[in-house]
């Protein structure tokens, strides 16, 4: 038995999407933007913000784990990479949560090998009291304190994606 907790409506969820892209489109005008979503978890706020992003840009994405249930396994592992060139581009790694910090730490790692103009990340969540190396992202939706997130794309061994919510999720098993 599953039990959750709403942190985020949908509504909520929606107005801060539209400050995130009102915010990087002013900050991307006239650059050469690439979007790159980290796939899964962040799906959904991935399609909903580009949709909002009122200047040219491409999209691509990366598939990432790192998490064995409700926690981090501290090894980050990339399914698939990128398939656009990213030289002299502007990147923008949009993601669903930063919390260890080891994702993100990783993919800029990889994507400054490939000689980017810049690299800059968004997130849904922020969980600042997990992290474990030094990494911020530069567009915050919300920041929440240490809990497990599901909804909007995030999930619970791969259930939840589909709520239109964000919500603190406990599980009772």
């Amino acid at each position: 038995m599953e039990d959750w907790k709403t942190l985020f409506t949908e509504q909520e969820i929606q107005v801060r999407i539209k400050q995130l892209a009102k915010q990087i489109s002013e900050d991307y005008k006239d650059k050469d933007l690439l979007i790159i979503g980290v796939l899964k978890g962040a799906c959904i706020f991935f399609s909903d913000l580009i949709r909002l992003i009122d200047t040219p840009l491409a999209i691509d994405f990366f598939i990432v784990s790192s998490y064995s249930g409700q926690e981090s396994s501290g090894n980050v592992e990339i399914h698939f990479d990128l398939r656009e060139d990213v030289k002299g581009k502007d990147i923008l790694i949009v993601d669903d949560i930063i919390d260890t910090g080891l994702t993100l730490k990783r993919l800029k790692e990889c994507l400054k090998e490939k000689s980017p103009r810049s690299i800059k990340a968004c997130a849904l969540l922020d969980k600042k009291t997990k992290r474990q190396v030094e990494v911020e992202a530069d567009y915050i939706g919300f920041e929440v304190p240490d809990l497990f997130a599901v909804g909007y794309g995030m999930d619970y061994k791969n259930k939840f994606r589909n709520l239109p919510f964000i919500a603190e999720f406990k599980s009772n098993k």
